[in-house]
């Protein structure tokens, strides 16, 4: 097949303890999946069904490191998540089958651009502005679910220049991994090489350049950025 453009590689995480790279190909996130955080946003805490959003693959981060503060924007927001990898996908999976697709988990950040956010919000208008732009994914090296299990519990917190900003537990999530998958896989056909960021505990907040920004979960890694 000859193509009028040149192809550039897909974007691809390292994984932990290998060589090996993770390639990236759609990259799905999960809306206020803490009840806590389902608050501070204004939103309803009940386990109302899960929504989702997306980000351009090419957003990924690999390993955090520097990231230029983005334009467009005077306020932009960090959420703390735990990132889903997939080895194996498919439509309508039976949440007992879910964590059969597993291939590992990651820490990542979703960067937000939050005034964009909040105007489209007034205006009734889709995120993905304040949501997929540029390097508004890192992530951390991916620790495979042969390594590290399916975690149900353990810590997640984030900090900025030290002070802690959130923290949570695994626990708290309102749907589950499994479940996440399971109903993300109702609407679209999943696929290996998908990421799903799972949602962030309270505590999010603004970012300025020169910020270093270091996040963890308990038994998967730590990730950090420099905003410049």
């Amino acid at each position: 097949m000859e193509l009028v453009l040149p192809v550039s590689a897909p974007p691809a995480v390292p994984v932990r303890g290998s060589s090996a790279l993770f390639p990236v190909r759609r990259i799905y996130c999960v809306g206020r999946n803490y009840a806590d955080h389902a608050r501070e946003m204004g939103g309803d805490p009940g386990r109302e069904p899960p929504f989702f959003f997306g980000k351009p693959h090419d957003s990924v981060v690999p390993g955090g490191g520097d990231i230029p503060y983005p334009p467009r924007t005077s306020n932009l927001h960090y959420e703390v998540e735990l990132v889903v990898a997939l080895a194996k996908g498919g439509r309508d999976i039976p949440v007992a089958e879910a964590l059969g697709c597993v291939f590992g988990y990651a820490v990542g950040i979703d960067l937000t651009r939050r005034d964009l956010q909040a105007g489209s919000k007034e205006k009734g208008q889709p995120w993905d502005m304040a949501k997929g732009f540029d390097q508004s994914a890192p992530v951390s090296p991916i620790t495979p679910a042969s390594a590290a299990g399916h975690p149900e519990s353990g810590a997640i917190w984030l900090a900025v220049n030290g002070a802690e900003k959130q923290r949570g537990d695994l626990a708290q999530m309102t749907w589950r991994v499994p479940e996440v998958i399971a109903h993300l896989s109702t609407f679209v056909a999943l696929a290996p090489g998908d990421l799903i960021f799972t949602g962030t505990p309270s505590g999010v907040g603004p970012i300025v350049r020169g910020d270093r920004v270091r996040c963890g979960i308990e038994g998967i890694g730590e990730l950090e950025i420099v905003l410049v």
